[in-house]
């Protein structure tokens, strides 16, 4: 069936072409035929007036059609760039889905001919964590080895969890210094009242 779009437009036959040579047109024909009549039929119509009446030929039609796209991919590539560098990690607890999706956003810029390297990659991840990273970052900077992605996640990972276990200690540490505070004004005012009751 898509024997003319995978192939090249045989020599049409002439009287001195062999039986072969003309079943071999015949074959790819045909296949021309049903194909330009199926992919008519299938594109939506907003198309099928950008192609010009006079394309006979399937693969030629197809060609025709992907030159529309070719902005539109364009378009596609510099959204999903502009994404990738203006994100900026909200410390809302999840790292590991943040970083998976800056790679999911690379995967479409390489599914659209723009391959970002893994290194450059892990340098966008790092640059875009905010100030609470800031020794992390540092502590990375000092690494001679490089880091892959699986690398980076789990050191994120391993950081926001310290970060976390630091912020619960330090809110313990100042609520037991107000508690001790409020207990301080209760002493201070009992013995108030015992002083004037004396006095």
């Amino acid at each position: 069936m898509d024997l003319a779009i995978r192939t090249e437009q045989p020599t049409t036959p002439t009287v001195i072409s062999s039986l072969e040579e003309k079943a071999k047109f015949e074959k790819w024909e045909r296949s021309n035929r049903m194909s330009l009549m199926i992919i008519k039929r299938e594109i939506p119509e907003v198309f099928k007036g950008a192609v010009s009446e006079d394309t006979t030929n399937a693969k030629d039609y197809l060609a025709e059609i992907e030159k529309r796209f070719v902005k539109s991919d364009k378009a596609k590539t510099n959204t999903i760039l502009k994404s990738l560098i203006s994100m900026k990690y909200k410390d809302n607890g999840n790292i590991r889905e943040y970083i998976i999706e800056m790679s999911n956003l690379a995967s479409k810029l390489k599914a659209l001919k723009l391959d970002l390297h893994e290194d450059l990659l892990v340098h966008l991840i790092r640059i875009s964590l905010p100030v609470q990273f800031n020794h992390f970052k540092v502590s990375f900077n000092c690494q001679k080895e490089t880091w892959n992605l699986n690398k980076l996640i789990s050191y994120c990972v391993q950081e926001e969890e310290r970060l976390k276990q630091e912020r619960t200690e330090c809110a313990h540490l100042a609520s037991t210094s107000r508690d001790k505070g409020k207990k301080r004004k209760n002493v201070d005012a009992a013995q108030g009242l015992n002083a004037k009751k004396k006095g």
